[in-house]
């Protein structure tokens, strides 16, 4: 009889699981990002949990410039991407269907000198040496040294190569393969190869700017964000395919956590620290190093993708004229502000 009563339970049991169903699994997004400070948004809603508790599962894949991750993108490996903006234009003129859904940050990127090329500058971090000011030092330096000045940067095609190119070129009336070479290496690559004193700049944003700064108190800032363009893009939210069924399914649940910890970071870094400190130092950086990155960025940390519109359109009539890009695509394609609108708090 007990074995019966037994036997009925069980099969009780196994009746009603199979009518509750089994439970739902979380959506699982694969998310490419570059190192960066300006990803930080994606550290953050993924640390907070915020993400795990919208049902979303957040595969973070770790890349070392954004043209990597867009490889990593247009071969399907990736369904999201956080990182430069540029690399995505020449990714939509290859076909790939990737729009930018959110800002991260603007202003990041900073030119940092040391050395000859650092001597007299103020530790002041306001605009730079521009136009013959700036020539002259070029100058000077290169007389002195008996070479141009060697700059480190990412990749050609990257938003921080690009950049410095366009500092240089378009708002220093500089030709840069006259004045400087310029050295395309890893992000980690140019903060280390500044630090070694491997190269006399380095184009480098937070926390590697802090970093240097503790490091190396010697060094000079030579242009900040805004010097080297008012509203510079820096990382972006973009998604590959974002009008799909199944990426619709969680696209503005991203954007809405994205901007809301873009929120968090501009109002409140303390609270980011850890987060940060995981996704950039693997925990070895000091968290008074993150935390003063994190504050001398507040301002920078912006989510709105139509701030960044006319800056990128700029961006990419210098890649054209400089021939990185064959053509200008149509810039406003790049962006899906509607969606970004409807999942604004």
């Amino acid at each position: 009889m007990k074995s019966r009563f037994l036997r009925f339970g069980l099969y009780l049991l196994v009746g009603l699981l199979a009518a509750v169903g089994p439970a739902s699994a979380a959506t699982v997004i694969r998310i490419g990002y570059i190192p960066v400070l300006g990803s930080s948004a994606l550290f953050v809603l993924n640390g907070e949990g915020w993400a795990r508790d919208a049902g979303l599962d957040l595969r973070l894949v770790r890349f070392q410039s954004g043209p990597q991750a867009i490889q990593a993108l247009a071969s399907g490996k990736i369904d999201a991407y956080v990182a430069g903006v540029l690399p995505l234009l020449l990714a939509r003129a290859h076909g790939a269907d990737v729009k930018v859904v959110a800002a991260g940050a603007i202003e990041e990127l900073e030119v940092v000198a040391r050395g000859q090329l650092a001597a007299g500058l103020g530790t002041s971090e306001e605009a730079g040496p521009a136009g013959d000011a700036l020539k002259r030092r070029f100058d000077a330096f290169s007389r002195a040294a008996g070479r141009k000045p060697k700059i480190a940067t990412q990749p050609v095609g990257s938003v921080p190569d690009t950049l410095l190119r366009y500092w240089l070129k378009q708002q220093n009336g500089m030709e840069p393969a006259q004045v400087a070479d310029i050295v395309g290496i890893d992000i980690d690559a140019a903060q280390q190869a500044f630090l070694a004193g491997a190269v006399d700049a380095a184009v480098l944003r937070e926390p590697a700017l802090s970093v240097v700064r503790n490091r190396l108190p010697e060094s000079r800032l030579l242009a900040n964000g805004h010097d080297m363009m008012p509203d510079q893009p820096g990382s972006v939210l973009a998604i590959y395919h974002g009008d799909d069924p199944d990426r619709a399914a969680w696209k503005e649940t991203l954007i809405g956590l994205f901007i809301r910890a873009t929120n968090l970071l501009a109002f409140h870094p303390e609270d980011a620290v850890p987060f940060v400190r995981d996704a950039l130092g693997g925990g070895m950086l000091d968290q008074s190093v993150i935390l003063q990155a994190l504050k001398s960025s507040g301002s920078h940390f912006v989510s709105d993708p139509s701030t960044i519109v006319e800056s990128v359109r700029r961006l990419q009539a210098f890649e054209v004229a400089s021939g990185t890009l064959h053509k200008a695509e149509p810039v406003e394609s790049l962006f899906d502000l509607d969606s970004y609108r409807r999942a604004h708090p």
